[in-house]
């Protein structure tokens, strides 16, 4: 039997992962792939902690010791930024490796640079962890839905801002005490920023754009906003109207190209969104034939992250490798859209929104750019888009 001979990039939670995943299910993936699993050598940062690995594996913190490795056919990056990420892998690519990845921010800065190098050097790339961990969103899209026209993908992409917002629903608790919540189980880093303020999500729906569409919409149309501003006051208040607050991003095609929103929203109870809970993901796909699919699970963590990214092993070994760039079912036009008010009933005294009845949270229905240019004066008041309540808000509910 032929050997497969791999190597690492990176040795922290998710490069432990594969190579722990590896071993474990070595047996069935040499009989799936019929080639000997080698792994050859590992990249690391820090020479100084101890790594259980087999004893012929190279443990190196010199890039250029794996690069010059006799024999080196498949390389996993699992480390975190653009560089030193985009000089290893366009290297490596250079040399014939075929790569797998989960660095989001590599390829949504840097992804169609590296697939034109990776097509010019006749090897396969593949990213299916960078989306949604576990989730095959990618592989959904390769090969699933591909008789499909696409008209939306949405998603809840980040699963720390899940599980905080879960907790301001669930415990009343301030928004700082869940983020300790979430360090304290390992859900979060010490510095959240990536995922509080939607920068991780805003990655990942930037790689779907390039997968179904082709293209970017330009970083400063895009709106971004993170989960630092919800309180428990928002969640309670809409709750109490049946709504629930969830992180999401969300694609879809306008007449200028692809149109991304990352922002805190108000979800209803016939939302596929509205029981996903702690730090799971979920990603809905609208297409014209099979309707709405919507895929759930683990969006984080060792074993996750890796099972994609062995997945992708596969993926390479069956060389699957078409890109897919859909057209849309429909280009959406800016037209009017809910939206949920929340705020004390003296800042909104002087709109003309009609009320729920729940004090100090509204509805109303409009362009987006007019509400917010409404709400100018108003910066106390939080707006937050609604999904899933389209029949059974909009007969009764307008801006006027």
């Amino acid at each position: 039997m032929d050997t497969l001979h791999v190597a690492l990039i990176g040795f922290g939670t998710v490069g432990k992962g594969i190579y722990q995943c590896i071993e474990k299910q070595r047996e069935q993936l040499e009989s799936l792939l019929q080639k000997k699993i080698s792994i050859d050598a590992i990249l690391i940062k820090n020479a100084e902690l101890q790594r259980e690995v087999d004893e012929g594996t190279v443990v190196t913190t010199e890039f250029d010791e794996l690069l010059n490795l006799p024999q080196l056919d498949v390389v996993f990056e699992a480390i975190n930024g653009v560089e030193p990420a985009e000089t290893y892998l366009s290297r490596l690519i250079e040399k014939g490796c075929h790569i797998v990845t989960a660095n989001k921010e590599l390829l949504a800065t840097s992804g169609s640079r590296i697939r034109e190098l990776a097509a010019t050097h006749k090897v396969g790339l593949r990213y299916e962890a960078s989306v949604a961990a576990s989730i095959p969103i990618l592989s959904t899209l390769r090969e699933g839905v591909r008789s499909n026209q696409l008209s939306e993908i949405s998603g809840i992409l980040n699963g720390t801002s899940n599980f905080i917002l879960n907790e301001l629903q669930e415990k009343g608790i301030t928004f700082e005490e869940a983020l300790r919540v979430a360090q304290d189980k390992g859900y979060a880093e010490a510095d959240p920023k990536n995922d509080i303020d939607g920068w991780d999500a805003f990655y990942k729906i930037l790689i779907l754009s390039d997968i179904v569409y082709g293209q970017q919409p330009k970083w400063e149309n895009v709106v971004r906003k993170g989960i630092s501003d919800v309180t428990s006051f928002d969640i309670k208040k809409a709750e109490a109207i049946g709504l629930r607050i969830k992180h999401t991003a969300n694609l879809s095609l306008s007449a200028e190209g692809p149109v991304i929103s990352v922002e805190p929203v108000a979800i209803s109870n016939t939302h596929p969104f509205f029981n996903v809970t702690g730090v799971n993901n979920a990603v809905c796909v609208s297409s014209n034939l099979a309707g709405d699919i919507t895929l759930q699970g683990p969006g984080a963590g060792a074993e996750p992250t890796a099972s994609a990214m062995i997945e992708d092993l596969l993926s390479l070994h069956r060389n699957s490798t078409d890109a897919v760039y859909y057209s849309s079912l429909e280009k959406a036009e800016d037209g009017d859209q809910n939206f949920l008010l929340i705020g004390d009933d003296a800042a909104l005294s002087n709109l003309t929104f009609l009320p729920s009845s729940e004090e100090g949270a509204y509805y109303a229905t409009g362009n987006r750019r007019d509400i917010e240019a409404a709400l100018q004066t108003h910066p106390h008041v939080k707006v937050y888009p609604m999904y899933g309540t389209e029949n059974r808000l909009t007969p009764q509910i307008e801006l006027i």
